[in-house]
């Protein structure tokens, strides 16, 4: 059996499924859940790709979608936009 542990980084290899899994977390998860979904996207994508197009260090976003943190909106807009997506409001339903 294979030891190694199942990483969603992996699955990650289109923009339409990079959008499906974002939704789905930013509608079920909670804060700590949306950051660390987007590091996994990040991952996917390459960190020294997203590095260059946020102009922050590999270090520094390791560290802002690392497990537990708490960046700042700016850094996660900086990302967000670097991996191709944005955020939308639709209304709930009532």
């Amino acid at each position: 059996m294979d030891a190694s542990k199942f990483d969603i980084a992996d699955y990650l290899d289109s923009n339409e499924m990079i959008a499906e899994y974002l939704n789905a977390v930013l509608e079920e998860g909670n804060d700590t859940e949306i950051v660390a979904a987007i590091g996994h996207i990040a991952k996917a994508i390459g960190m020294t790709k997203i590095a260059e197009e946020t102009g922050m260090s590999r270090p520094s976003l390791y560290k802002a979608l690392s497990d537990g943190a708490k960046p700042q909106f700016s850094t996660i807009m900086k990302v967000l936009k670097a991996v191709g997506g944005q955020i939308r409001v639709s209304p709930l339903p009532a």
